[in-house]
């Protein structure tokens, strides 16, 4: 009887473990946006820069993992950002790579890219 129990016990605990250690991003929607929407629409367009992992392609776009731009602008800030692009010729841009609006997707809604906002989030330290 008691090594039923003790089964039963590790057999939970090793749920909740496998549950904590999930590295997609997190199924909650935040008040900004969802983020598996947002992982899900950062995978048809902003792969092709950010790379699938979203460390970055070389020569192309920057690593959104560690990213300070990302990290010190707020959500509204970030949606500006997003709307808008950044030209190569701005003297902000240190890629020397345009950044189009919409990440060069003229279909996605601003919901579309708060969900992106919002998963970004979930890569940050």
């Amino acid at each position: 009887m008691q090594r039923k129990i003790v089964l039963v016990i590790l057999t939970a605990a090793a749920g909740l473990l496998a549950a904590c250690g999930s590295s997609g991003p997190k199924a909650t929607p935040t008040p900004f946006g969802d983020p598996a929407a947002g992982h899900q629409a950062f995978l048809s367009t902003c792969v092709t820069c950010h790379g699938q992992d979203a460390k970055g392609v070389p020569g192309l776009g920057k690593d959104l993992t560690t990213s300070e731009f990302v990290h010190s602008h707020s959500d509204e800030e970030m949606l500006a950002f997003l709307q808008t692009g950044r030209p190569a010729t701005d003297p902000l841009n240190t890629t020397g790579v345009t950044m189009p609006p919409r990440g060069g997707n003229p279909a996605f809604s601003d919901s579309d890219l708060k969900n992106i906002i919002a998963y970004l989030r979930t890569l940050q330290p």
